[in-house]
């Protein structure tokens, strides 16, 4: 994948654009199907810090919320020297369907070898939110503490 070519991901989950939205913007909700801990201060400049797997910290701020429909934050990694913090953007879609979302994640910004990383990483992240967002428990996450 070349810059400029974003890593794509999407996933139908049978529940509101309303239910599945505060899975983006609240700390508790995000953690249903991503991390072990958070801190969003979901505004244009807030904060947006999540520990994706006990060793991995996500960190950007939030730039776009607009509710029930789309979340726009920046991404990268403490610490990284290839991925700085904020130095890629994740747009989140939220399209009601009749009874269904499709939830549109478009990764903007990512080169080589960290947009497969990051294709494989939302894909699991979205099929983990598909079962938070209906209800239900995801059980243990296997990229959580590199188990």
């Amino acid at each position: 994948m070349n810059l400029n070519e974003p890593v794509e991901a999407s996933v139908r989950i049978e529940a509101s654009a309303e239910a599945l939205f505060p899975y983006f913007t609240v700390a508790d909700q995000l953690m249903k199907w991503m991390g072990v801990s958070a801190e969003l201060a979901p505004w244009p400049g807030g904060v947006f810090r999540v520990n994706v797997t006990g060793k991995n910290i996500a960190v950007g701020e939030f730039v776009e919320v607009t509710p029930k429909s789309r979340v726009v934050f920046t991404w990268g990694w403490e610490d990284s020297d290839v991925l700085a913090p904020g130095t890629s953007t994740v747009e989140v879609s939220l399209v009601e369907e009749g009874d269904e979302t499709v939830v549109t994640l478009r990764h903007l910004d990512l080169v080589g070898e960290q947009a497969e990383m990051h294709k494989q990483g939302w894909d699991h992240y979205l099929t983990r939110l598909a079962t938070a967002g209906i209800g239900g428990d995801p059980g243990h996450d296997p990229f959580r503490d590199g188990a």
